[in-house]
């Protein structure tokens, strides 16, 4: 039994660390085998650019490792043979790929992103699409350790891996404080989401004039929730009030600060982006500084996230699940699974926005890894050489994963959601009411683009149909229309139903 799949592009690891550098870390990754051998758990790495242990496998092997579409063929052959509880992808996006889903609100230069750069589809059975519509039934466990791309040091995965070996889950007081961090703009927003999660806010940090020079007892907290602008291969996060936008927070400023078991949610745009920080000079990605650091998760987005600037939805809503799944006891990569299905289920549609947070949230960490200590629910008996609560963790487990698989299955079939595919519009009754709204935000000059609503059968019942939208709308613009130094996207989604506009949100860019 593989309770724990580890899939890699040997190929890859030696293109870019040599022989020796990919021994290294196939040396770090036994060690990894054997710790996790004593916690009860069977892995077994994968190199899907090996076409003998493919084709063992009934799988098509890698042969182009920059090809999103090999890798999830590749991946869902794996899955499908051996049916892991844990799927850990070792390796930046230069070793395996991130999923170049199509961001349905694409739309230069206001929403410049003309991909959700995903891990979502490897944690979905549906087979290789760039639609991300097609992803919204995630039923695996999935987690990404990267190495740093662009990387020939093979050292910094070696830390990453002995991390993922040594980790020890710690009671729930170590978790129970945490450190909070939010653009000033959005108060509201993050004092909602930390009474959601902590029953408190009175730990939040609002920037300006916060940070970012944090003191060593604010770093060291193993909760870190922060809620600020993000910006595209920039190792830093910015607050903000008015047309002011200071560093809140800086990678370097928090390297050898981060507290070993640090579990960060994140909501800034692009929080979890690895882009290749050799070519800039800049210092490591502030998620991979946090990982270097021991932390035991990142959780964050790969591109711009959205979110309002009062009360939660959004990137807020999805970074919240994943908290409280992990303050329940959750596994890292269970709790991303848990906190994605619960987004879904959230939202009577998902519209577009939503469908592209669902895409861009990714985990980067070893999955398995459980930072809080809970009290097993049942005493559990030796059984064999295996440890004395392994074969009852694994029974436990297994019903979790059987549970959690069947309703992402249901998921996928019958959440209602917006198409990626824009829908063509004819109607100046709709046309008035975006700009009227638009308006009101001060956003000019937006153009409108619309979504049909794809529904699965029980979204077509008699009982569904009473009252249902036909549509969304989205108009992006920038308000105000000075340059500032992170642009100020507002993002208009409106529902239409029988012709007429009957609700509206505005989200702000991280």
């Amino acid at each position: 039994m593989d309770d724990k799949i580890i899939v890699t592009n040997l190929g890859r690891l030696k293109a870019k660390y040599g022989a020796a550098g990919a021994a290294k870390i196939k040396a770090a990754v036994k060690k990894l085998v054997a710790a996790d051998k004593l916690r009860g758990l069977d892995t077994r790495l994968i190199a899907l650019d090996d076409g003998s242990a493919m084709k063992r496998l009934k799988a098509p092997a890698v042969t182009n490792a920059a090809d999103p579409r090999q890798n999830k063929e590749a991946i869902d052959a794996v899955c499908k043979k051996l049916s892991p509880d844990y799927l850990v992808i070792l390796g930046a996006p230069d070793v395996i790929p991130h999923q170049d889903l199509k961001n349905p609100v694409f739309d230069p230069p206001d929403e410049p992103d003309q991909f959700a750069f995903s891990d979502l589809p490897y944690a979905c059975e549906a087979p290789y699409s760039r639609s991300p519509e097609n992803f919204t039934g995630p039923s695996r466990v999935v987690g990404r350790i990267p190495d740093l791309t662009g990387s020939t040091d093979p050292s910094y995965l070696v830390g990453l891996l002995d991390t993922a070996a040594t980790w020890k889950s710690l009671p729930f007081s170590e978790y129970s404080t945490y450190h909070g961090i939010s653009a000033k703009v959005w108060e509201a927003s993050t004092r909602l989401s930390l009474d959601n999660m902590f029953g408190s806010n009175s730990d939040l940090h609002l920037s300006p004039k916060k940070g970012p020079k944090w003191s060593a007892s604010q770093v060291g907290r193993k909760i870190h929730f922060i809620n600020c602008h993000g910006a595209e291969s920039t190792s830093q996060f910015f607050g903000q009030s008015g047309k002011s936008f200071p560093i809140a927070h800086e990678a370097k400023l928090v390297k050898g600060k981060i507290s070993e078991g640090t579990v960060a949610s994140v909501e800034c745009c692009y929080g979890a982006q690895l882009y290749d920080s050799s070519v800039l000079g800049d210092g490591h990605p502030i998620c991979n500084t946090y990982l270097e650091g021991k932390a035991y998760g990142f959780f964050g987005s790969t591109t711009i996230a959205y979110g309002p600037a009062e009360g939660n939805g959004g990137a807020d809503l999805i970074c919240q699940f994943f908290i409280l799944q992990v303050l329940g006891g959750a596994s890292l990569g269970r709790a991303v699974l848990e906190a994605r299905q619960q987004f879904i289920s959230s939202a009577p549609q998902m519209d577009p926005t939503d469908v592209k947070t669902l895409a861009q949230f990714i985990l980067l960490g070893d999955p398995s890894i459980h930072p809080v200590a809970v009290v097993a629910p049942q005493t559990a008996m030796k059984m064999g050489t295996r440890a004395a609560q392994s074969v009852g963790d694994a029974v436990d487990r297994g019903g979790r994963r059987q549970q959690l698989h069947a309703k992402g299955l249901w998921l996928a079939k019958n959440q209602p959601v917006a198409a990626s595919a824009e829908k063509k519009r004819k109607s100046s009754t709709i046309d008035a009411a975006m700009k009227k709204i638009c308006d009101k935000y001060y956003v000019k000059g937006a153009k409108t683009q619309s979504f049909k609503i794809k529904r699965g059968p029980s979204a077509r019942s008699a009982m569904a149909k009473a009252i249902t939208p036909t549509a969304f709308h989205v108009a992006l613009g920038v308000a105000p229309a000075k340059k500032s130094r992170i642009p100020q996207v507002i993002a208009v989604v409106a529902k239409e139903v029988a012709g007429k506009i009957v609700s509206y949100r505005a989200l702000h860019r991280k």
